[in-house]
């Protein structure tokens, strides 16, 4: 089969083996794949939790047809088109553990579009209702919403009742798309008077929770902006994996500080995030409430163009690729 491929040039389209799935797996023969910023650091040749180096199939969200199912799998079957999670996903067939894999609720939904949403969906309502504990009325910001985990963050958070929805994004134009997907109010986390903005609206009290995806130098006016006993989810850190923080401000508004990834989760928990995400919001995808804009759909052979694009910053929502 085709893959995409980490090589000491870059990625390259090479030839590798059918993976075959183990007992809990499905094999999926893949029609479209979703580009993520995880997607980056791998295809620099870095490693993004056990995944990275040289050889490595990158992608980590795909959609397809399920070709063939192992022993243990529950709840779906050959020819099923489903959404997957997982791992070198970028190839002409790739597995998935059978928790990561869900059926595309919508048989007028193609590949692409369902290509773009595990990632995002998940992510976002781990980090909204599960760690985020948002409350109906309550106020939200996510920090780096023009990407497309934060497009569908601002949507969800709309969908579970916040009241008030802050999208930041360093970027005029996609800035002021952000109210089309759900946002009040549209900041530059790169001005610092966007903290007055936040504070502002929020008759000074500041938001009950943030979404960071940005973490690094936005750390210290995030805690400025968030209400007191508030909560800040650490998703992402496209600012700066460190960076200068104020403990004593911290402590002072008595802000949950919660840092969340899936690269240190077990299988049994991922399954989980998955399974709470579709129970909660998989009647909203069916119906279109949820969905994304899709930026632009290249070849799997241009593969080295779509991540230049996402490396530039250049696109507004999902990156895909097509498969076969």
């Amino acid at each position: 089969m085709k893959a995409a491929t980490v090589t000491n040039i870059g990625v390259k389209i090479l030839d590798a083996p059918t993976p075959k799935p183990k007992s809990n797996e499905v094999l999926v023969r893949v029609r479209a794949c979703g580009l993520n910023r995880a997607d980056l650091i791998v295809s620099g040749g870095a490693s993004h939790g056990s995944t990275g180096g040289a050889g490595t199939i990158v992608g980590m969200e795909f959609s397809g047809e399920v070709a063939e199912v192992g022993t243990e799998v529950q709840g779906l079957a050959v020819g099923d088109r489903v959404m997957c999670s997982g791992g070198a996903g970028w190839a002409e067939y790739a597995v998935a553990d059978w928790g990561r894999a869900v059926k595309i609720p919508d048989t007028n939904m193609s590949y692409e579009k369902a290509a773009t949403l595990p990632v995002a969906l998940q992510t976002m309502h781990d980090a909204i209702v599960t760690n985020g504990a948002l409350k109906p009325g309550q106020s939200m910001m996510i920090q780096g919403a023009s990407s497309g985990v934060g497009i569908m963050g601002m949507q969800i958070a709309k969908h579970k009742g916040a009241a008030l929805v802050v999208g930041s994004s360093t970027n005029t134009e996609r800035r002021a798309r952000l109210k089309d997907f759900g946002a009040d109010l549209a900041v530059d986390p790169s001005d610092p008077a966007w903290v007055d903005q936040v504070l502002e609206a929020t008759g000074g009290k500041g938001v009950d929770a943030i979404i960071d995806q940005i973490s690094g130098y936005v750390a210290n006016q995030n805690l400025a902006a968030t209400a007191i006993k508030g909560r800040i989810i650490n998703v992402g850190r496209l600012g700066g994996f460190s960076g200068d923080f104020n403990f004593d401000l911290h402590a002072a508004r008595r802000i949950k500080y919660i840092g969340v990834t899936f690269r240190t989760r077990s299988l049994e928990e991922v399954r989980e995030i998955v399974r709470l995400t579709w129970a909660d919001l998989g009647d909203a995808v069916t119906d279109g409430a949820l969905s994304l804009p899709m930026d632009r759909t290249y070849p799997l052979e241009e593969v080295t163009d779509a991540l230049a694009r996402m490396k530039a910053n250049e696109h507004f929502g999902k990156i895909t690729l097509s498969v076969g």
